[in-house]
């Protein structure tokens, strides 16, 4: 979903300080919910502004910076390691599944194939 602009939340608001007509009307006016109204109005009170949050969804890769690097020459160093050694390798510094160890290898451009990894190829499916 789209932040609402800026200029929007300051048209908004002056309604809402205008103090003239209801917070549902003003909801209708500008094709927004009340309850975001009063979220918004929240933000400027407990913040001071009025500017879009940012987004802070979903989990945090388990692999970054130096930790993906060295993913990356592992691999490149035993091309047979297993899904499972990897894990073991990184125990007690990283913490996640085998399908997150494979999701970062994919990012990184390694693909499995019969019995070892090796780059992704460049050329697509037929």
């Amino acid at each position: 979903m789209k932040t609402y602009p800026i200029e929007l939340r300051k048209r908004v608001l002056q309604v809402v300080d205008q103090n003239q007509i209801t917070r549902e009307e003003i909801a209708r006016m500008f094709d927004v919910s009340t309850f975001w109204i009063r979220k918004l109005l929240r933000q400027r009170k407990l913040t001071g502004s009025i500017e879009p949050l940012p987004r802070t969804q979903g989990r945090k890769p388990a692999f970054v910076g130096d930790m993906l690097n060295e993913l990356d020459e592992l691999v490149k160093c035993q091309c047979d390691i297993t899904l499972a050694e990897i894990k073991k390798h990184f125990a007690g510094r990283v913490r996640c599944s085998l399908q997150a160890i494979a999701n970062n290898l994919k990012r990184l451009g390694w693909g499995y194939k019969k019995n070892r990894y090796m780059p992704l190829s460049k050329t697509e499916k037929m």
